[in-house]
């Protein structure tokens, strides 16, 4: 009798497993342009994102864990941190990085396995996506200066308030936490502040000016950049390679020979950057992965975020893309069972927006015209804005990732968090609308 009592859940998956199979709906048009759909999505992912903005936010996330102290983490985020300093730098973190939820997963765990408190990590969490300096002057310029502002302030006091509250929520963890981290020592100072803050910069200007969008107008400031985005991107790369040589020991033999195939691939593919780009990746990669030191403990913990993150994302993904499709093509979820219920300002119009959103996969800017879309199908003011405060801070994939991060009661509490709030800020921006 034990052992049945013990084996009657894998019966029951076993069970489950062998319906499914049997009433799988192949064959139905439904059911294969979803699987087409989901591929599609996978394909495109992997040419968009894994290269231009992942690989850099793993090598980035890597850098946390072994060129910053944790001390100094503790010192700015941590438990005991001043919390003005602390939600101030987390909430406005996402003005200069253009990232989308995917994105922002490798640098959240690096700072939060380094000490940051829960809640200044989960406002960073939020904000890096949310607040995308890009996205929020492309949402005024589409779809109007009203609904452009509410996002601005919306998604910086939504970062702040789910930071507080998951920090709440949590307190008695956190305190534990604090006291355990009170007893660490002091930065040692072994590399001036200055180098440190030049290698990070050089890392991020890579990863913002590769992934810089193509703005909706052809003249301006956001244009002049995109004309000149990979020009930016090498010498961004050029002043890392400087940096590696000078002041952390990597070899300079090594960084000239993956930096002259680098550049003429740049030259000869020129139409084709990516093909650069790679190269670049690969040899970074290589340098790091065959150096000693703080140079293999860099990519240690690299290859660490990219082996707990990536298989994971790609099939958040696909299951993603399986259920709601892409842009202009639908999968088992029709996209017109959703804009048929985020009609007016009602409570489930908002709720399901921010539903919607927070499990959908939105890479970044391509919210605003799929939001365009959405209103003049007749979508309300306030299930838009809830949608655009839950969509680009949450997906399918990125919760996958964020349970093996924090876990799965974290994960469930911080995306209920913002589904409930995205929800009442609508509902109030559509009263006052």
């Amino acid at each position: 009798m034990t052992e049945w009592k013990r084996e009657w859940k894998p019966l029951l998956w076993i069970a489950a497993a062998f319906l499914a199979s049997f009433y799988l709906p192949v064959g139905t048009v439904a059911f294969d342009n979803a699987v087409s759909e989901s591929l599609h999505l996978v394909k495109w992912y992997a040419r968009e994102h894994v290269l231009l903005c992942l690989v850099p936010a793993f090598f980035i996330a890597g850098a946390i864990g072994v060129f910053v102290s944790q001390a100094s983490v503790m010192k700015y985020l941590g438990a005991r941190a001043n919390r003005v300093l602390a939600y101030g730098v987390a909430s406005v973190s996402g003005t200069v990085l253009a990232v989308c939820s995917c994105t922002v997963l490798p640098l959240f765990a690096g700072i939060y396995r380094m000490g940051a408190g829960l809640g200044p990590a989960s406002a960073f969490l939020y904000s890096g996506p949310a607040i995308n300096v890009l996205a929020i002057v492309l949402t005024a310029r589409i779809l109007g200066m009203e609904i452009g502002i509410a996002r601005v302030v919306g998604a910086v006091l939504f970062s702040v308030i789910v930071g507080l509250l998951m920090h709440l929520i949590y307190r008695k963890e956190e305190s534990q936490r604090a006291e355990l981290q009170a007893s660490l020592p002091e930065p040692d100072g072994v590399r001036p502040l200055g180098q440190t803050v030049l290698y990070f910069a050089a890392m991020i200007a890579v990863l913002v000016f590769a992934n810089w969008g193509k703005p909706a107008e052809t003249g301006g400031f956001f244009a002049a950049i995109f004309s000149i985005k990979w020009i930016l991107t090498s010498v961004a790369a050029a002043a890392l390679g400087i940096i590696l040589i000078a002041w952390f020991g990597a070899s300079w033999k090594k960084i000239v020979a993956v930096a002259l195939p680098t550049a003429a691939l740049a030259v000869i593919f020129r139409e084709q950057p990516l093909i650069s780009f790679a190269a670049g990746s690969v040899g970074l990669a290589i340098i790091t992965s065959t150096g000693k030191g703080e140079m293999a403990d860099w990519f240690d913990q690299t290859w660490g975020f990219a082996k707990q993150i990536l298989p994971l994302l790609l099939l958040g993904v696909a299951v993603s893309g399986l259920l709601l499709g892409r842009p202009g093509h639908d999968g088992i979820i029709p996209a017109e069972w959703i804009s048929r219920s985020v009609g007016g300002n009602s409570l489930w119009a908002n709720f399901f927006a921010s539903v919607a959103g927070a499990f959908m996969y939105f890479a970044t800017l391509t919210e605003v015209p799929i939001l365009q879309g959405l209103l003049g199908g007749g979508m309300g003011k306030g299930p838009a804005l809830a949608l655009l405060l839950a969509g680009p801070a949450l997906s399918l994939p990125s919760m996958l990732v964020l349970k093996s991060i924090m876990g799965a009661k974290k994960t469930a509490v911080f995306v209920t968090l913002v589904v409930v709030m995205a929800t009442i800020t609508g509902m109030i921006f559509g009263a006052l609308g």
